[in-house]
């Protein structure tokens, strides 16, 4: 069973928000949290201008593709991704935003910090997706001095570490699963996320399946207003496996499916090395390793 939190009384510090958060970090790796400050309302408008873009002529989609400008900001068209080599590419779309630097900031020469791709023809993109991206890393702020707090780490632990995050903002659109697709084909493949922590808002719609610590698969969702979190490579090795990245999946079934996971990582020069452990692992370094072996048009000697 995934755990349902309530941040306010994570926030709170609340000895059984507390615990419940210990099972997700320690045991599962996933939960869902509700009662943040981004509303059921807010969240249906930030999906539906996704599913506007994706819906548009790929023609128009072309010119923020990702693969022509070389960085992961922008769209991802169906088959740009392969999160697992024994799998085929993934059927998906996608479209990728960070944090905005102004001009004349060094970092934009960096992959994690590139300028933003904004879609010209649709009118409010840019503004409603800035605007959700500010709020929605300070929820995953929220959750992490929660996980702190629960896995007896100093809640303020995190806190020096994501001034100016690498955080990347992606919305999703999963088609119905093709008639042609087989048992190598999904909508993204088998695999665990790179980074921190991994807050995903989704439009309710089935599809995402975390995988059991025993075999099996468990279907997991969340009606927009609520999340689901999960945690990645780089906080299970910065946490020295106090906290567990799972594998996860979506196969994809007879309906569409947007998503938007917001996946927050430190800035690029954070050491995630297991504190006291006395390497040094930059978290950059870290991302590209893992972003050049899925982004095919980033993947070495291509």
């Amino acid at each position: 069973m995934i755990p349902r939190i309530d941040l306010a009384a994570l926030e709170a510090r609340d000895p059984d928000a507390l615990a419940t958060m210990a099972v997700a970090a320690r045991e599962i790796g996933f939960a869902t949290i509700y009662n943040t400050s981004i509303t059921p309302v807010r969240m249906e408008l930030v999906l539906a201008i996704y599913r506007a873009f994706f819906k548009l002529p790929e023609d128009l989609k072309a010119s923020s593709n990702m693969a022509v400008t070389g960085s992961n900001r922008g769209w991802g068209a169906p088959g740009s991704e392969q999160v697992d080599p024994q799998a085929n590419p993934d059927y998906k779309q996608v479209f990728d935003s960070g944090v905005s630097l102004a001009e004349g900031d060094p970092r934009l020469e960096q992959t994690f910090y590139a300028r933003n791709i904004w879609p010209q023809q649709q009118a409010g993109f840019a503004e409603v997706i800035r605007a959700y991206y500010t709020d929605a890393c300070a929820v995953a702020m929220q959750v992490l001095g929660g996980v702190a707090a629960a896995i007896d780490t100093p809640d303020d632990a995190f806190d020096g570490a994501f001034e100016v995050p690498m955080a990347l903002l992606r919305g999703n659109y999963y088609p119905s699963r093709p008639a042609w697709a087989g048992a190598k084909d999904f909508g993204i493949a088998t695999h665990t996320d790179y980074g921190c922590l991994t807050l995903l808002a989704t439009d309710g719609s089935p599809g995402l399946e975390v995988r059991k610590r025993g075999g099996g698969w468990i279907p997991v969702s969340a009606p927009p207003g609520e999340f689901v979190i999960n945690f990645g490579e780089m906080m299970e090795l910065w946490s020295d496996g106090a906290v567990r990245a799972t594998p996860h999946r979506v196969v994809g079934g007879a309906a569409e499916r947007i998503s938007a996971p917001l996946f927050f990582n430190p800035a690029h020069d954070t050491n995630v090395a297991p504190v006291g452990s006395g390497e040094v692992v930059l978290a950059g370094e870290h991302l590209a390793r893992r972003y050049n072996e899925t982004y095919l048009h980033l993947k070495i000697g291509s």
